[in-house]
């Protein structure tokens, strides 16, 4: 698992309340696959990290702007959940753009816990099997999506996971998912 990921430049989309773990180790796990990883968000500067939604957890530097950004410079992208982060991405025209951009030119995406809100607002969660944090289920729904309770869910370029719970199963099913030839 040392290099398999290996010239792949991965987006991470995210915004001040992410879940700590759910942004650290999966880019962790992108970063020791070889993967060179890009932290976007809405404003520059730090994001406010939390623990359990409600626990202030660090911060985060942000890379690049995702109004900046263009989905061909990314070869796939991961959406970490925390309530408040997807909540507020998908208040934002320029990051719902770019996880629709990155969808409709079909490049892997990995989302966990309330990262699929992101999916809903874009558009792109209608007719996929999802899985997510048990709140946000019927919002999937909803959207026309076909939500199942697994540990991680895979429908084509996309999978999604519950919880930080599932974090090791989510890690190995991004990387495996974002190693694979187009």
């Amino acid at each position: 698992m040392a290099d398999e990921l290996h010239g792949k430049r991965i987006a991470i989309l995210a915004a001040d309340g992410v879940e700590r773990v759910e942004l650290e180790q999966p880019r962790q796990a992108l970063q020791d696959a070889g993967a060179t990883t890009v932290l976007l968000s809405l404003h520059d500067g730090e994001i406010k990290a939390r623990e359990n939604d409600l626990d202030e957890a660090g911060t985060f530097s942000v890379d690049a702007l995702v109004k900046s950004a263009s989905a061909d410079e990314y070869d796939a992208l991961l959406l970490p959940g925390g309530t408040v982060n997807p909540d507020q991405l998908r208040m934002d025209a320029d990051a719902v753009g770019f996880v629709r951009d990155i969808m409709v030119a079909d490049k892997p995406v990995a989302a966990i816990c309330h990262g699929p809100w992101t999916l809903v607002e874009a558009g792109v969660a209608k007719g996929r099997t999802l899985t997510s944090y048990p709140s946000i289920r019927t919002d999937l729904r909803n959207a026309g999506a076909n939500v199942v309770d697994e540990e991680v869910a895979r429908d084509g370029n996309l999978i999604t996971s519950r919880s930080p719970e599932d974090l090791p199963a989510f890690n190995a099913a991004m990387v495996e998912l974002f190693s694979q030839e187009k």
